[in-house]
């Protein structure tokens, strides 16, 4: 079965050009044409990754992305006319994987669906290769096999891309990663200018983690380097 997108935005000629494309690709497209549509389609078993607009009537494209990842994993890709960075990581703390701006080149969005599907449907093989035994620091519990991480025994929410980033860091315990290198094994592209984009994510996960995320006691930035899972004993 080909994979199921969802295409939303206010412009009945952005979600045609776009669907063109990522059926030219093989995938299915679902449509929606504001942020409610959006709600009421997200909730398909079959879909697989949404790309959002982000100004829309009755519901704009950022609220839709909150209220979606309430309930759903899946990937999503933001779309805005706005190019400045604030609003890029207000798209990516709100839970955005990715964010293109307009105008864009349709080739590449559908390169970075493709990009974003690949990395969604390796979290989703629990049989993939490389698999470890459960991995312990402090209060933190990841487990390869189950691609699940607890603390203090609670399952933490985590989006796909938080949970490639607690992945590679957690197989990886007190090596420093730069900011680039995290982009190009989690993101499966070469890094530009990407510190912002990793440091927002960061940033999520520490919220999710941490009990002082200020005061990070895992996740922890090397200032000019880049960022670390500490390993710490575990208490018994």
């Amino acid at each position: 079965m080909n994979e199921c997108v969802l295409v939303v935005d206010d412009d009945p000629e952005i979600v045609r050009a776009i669907a063109i494309v990522l059926e030219k690709e093989g995938y299915r497209v679902l449509r929606a044409y504001n942020g409610l549509e959006a709600l009421e389609l997200a909730v398909s078993p079959e879909l697989r990754l949404i790309i959002m607009d982000v100004m829309m009537p009755k519901l704009d494209g950022l609220s839709a992305v909150l209220k979606i990842r309430e309930k759903r994993n899946l990937p999503i890709i933001v779309l805005s006319a706005k190019s400045e960075d604030s609003d890029k990581i207000l798209g990516l703390s709100m839970g955005a994987d990715d964010y293109v701006a307009k105008p864009f080149n349709p080739q590449e969005l559908a390169a970075r669906v493709r990009s974003q599907l690949r990395r969604y449907t390796l979290l989703g093989d629990v049989n993939a290769a490389g698999r470890r035994e459960d991995i312990r620091t402090g209060r933190l519990w990841y487990s390869p096999e189950e691609m699940v991480l607890r603390a203090d025994g609670e399952p933490v929410r985590l989006t796909a891309t938080e949970l490639k980033i607690v992945d590679l860091l957690m197989r990886n315990l007190g090596r420093v990663f730069p900011a680039e290198e995290i982009y190009r094994r989690v993101w499966n592209e070469e890094a530009y200018a990407t510190e912002n984009t990793v440091m927002v994510h960061i940033r999520r996960i520490r919220e999710k983690i941490e009990l002082n995320p200020k005061e990070p006691e895992y996740l922890k930035v090397v200032w000019g380097i880049g960022y670390k899972m500490e390993k710490i004993e575990v208490r018994r």
